[in-house]
């Protein structure tokens, strides 16, 4: 028995030590800076779905801490023991099977991954224009667009954030990133968008 239970415990706990580390993120143009690839992604989809870059890293860095494979934290078994996780959430933009399937659907990418930073922001934009036509959130409006990627059109439309005042707490720091992420993007945007034509020589 007690076989067993690590047979079954052990891929559980060694799962949780080989993810991507998180990136803590304080000034939005060292991390794009560094990684050219993902800025040209963010851009990509900015001029793609009219979805600015700055809501989309907000969003992002909320979600994964731009770690490729982030996942909801695991419930415990007991108390103690890491057990089962609450969704299929998964990837840079923590998304769940379901939602993901959909996406993939509606745009024709069929061969998206969760962990690829363009695929993730490409949906992250696609996403904020589905909440511009569903729920008619403006797309620069942080606040309201978390909440909605949070919850879900249905959800968002019949209001349930308002049943989570710690849902709207998250949701007004997500805003706040979002705000910081574009001052810094206004005063770095020439010298990123050099490194992002360079980028492709």
């Amino acid at each position: 028995m007690n076989f067993f239970i690590t047979l079954v415990l052990l891929p559980l706990l060694l799962s949780g030590c080989l993810s991507t580390p998180p990136i803590e993120v304080r000034n939005i143009c060292n991390l794009m800076d560094e990684e050219v690839s993902w800025y040209r992604s963010i851009k990509a989809s900015e001029k793609k779905y009219s979805a600015p870059a700055h809501v989309q890293l907000a969003i992002m860095y909320q979600e994964s801490n731009f770690a490729s494979d982030a996942k909801p934290p695991r419930k415990k078994l007991f108390g103690v023991m890491p057990w089962l996780r609450p969704t299929t959430a998964y990837g840079f933009a923590q998304v769940t099977d379901e939602t993901w399937e959909w996406y993939q659907l509606k745009t024709g990418n069929k061969d998206a991954e969760r962990d690829d930073f363009e695929d993730a922001a490409d949906f992250i934009g696609w996403y904020i224009n589905q909440s511009f036509e569903r729920s008619g959130i403006a797309k620069y409006d942080t606040y309201h667009q978390y909440l909605a990627y949070h919850e879900g059109h249905g959800g968002f439309n019949k209001k349930s954030y308002n049943k989570k005042p710690w849902l709207k707490k998250v949701a007004r720091k997500v805003d706040g990133n979002a705000q910081r992420y574009n001052r810094q993007l206004e005063q770095c945007s020439s010298e990123l968008n050099s490194n992002s034509i360079w980028s492709w020589l």
